[in-house]
């Protein structure tokens, strides 16, 4: 039994391991440029330099993404700079099970900074981005919040905190007004 274990498949989501596209988004590309009809050949051309040139890389700061043969494009973004993360899949994706997980800042534009294409687990993805974008920033979650002493953060923080709990024993002894 401890064989079967060994050899079976972890369910662990590692987004460094992720350097490229799945396969099935050239096949997404194709169904897309086929529908163009009698454009197949010119609608076809730019996909297909875009997939085979398109990389992905995840570290610790950030996400980098780079396509491109003539005109090379490289984007970077920290996870800092993250302000918003999209999923979307039309129908051809979802049958396909790819989606497109679009990532914004601040930039004032009003489409995805980067659109990453052709992961299959993008819901993973994304809350991978989440977990990094809210950690990057310092923020903490409900525990790790309640253990902190109010003197090792801001005073308005440690403000609020002070009303929050009396609010909440308020509560607790029924004391709130109706």
């Amino acid at each position: 039994m401890s064989e079967q274990k060994k050899d079976a498949p972890t369910d662990e989501f590692d987004p460094m391991a992720i350097a490229r596209p799945d396969r099935s988004l050239m096949k997404y590309y194709l169904l897309i440029s086929l529908l163009s009809g009698p454009l197949f050949p010119i609608a076809i051309l730019p996909l297909f330099f875009k997939y085979e040139t398109l990389k992905y890389k995840f570290d610790e700061s950030g996400v980098s993404m780079s396509w491109g043969i003539l005109f090379r494009r490289e984007i970077y973004l920290t996870y800092r700079r993250i302000q918003d993360i999209h999923l979307t899949r039309n129908i051809v994706q979802r049958w396909m099970g790819l989606a497109t997980v679009g990532i914004q800042t601040a930039s004032g534009s009003a489409g995805p900074e980067m659109s990453i294409e052709g992961i299959l687990q993008a819901d993973k993805l994304r809350d991978y981005l989440y977990m990094q974008m809210r950690g990057a920033r310092g923020e903490v979650d409900e525990e790790t919040d309640s253990t902190q002493s109010p003197g090792e953060s801001d005073e308005a923080l440690s403000l609020l905190r002070e009303i929050r709990d009396l609010l909440k024993r308020a509560a607790e002894r029924g004391e709130t007004r109706q």
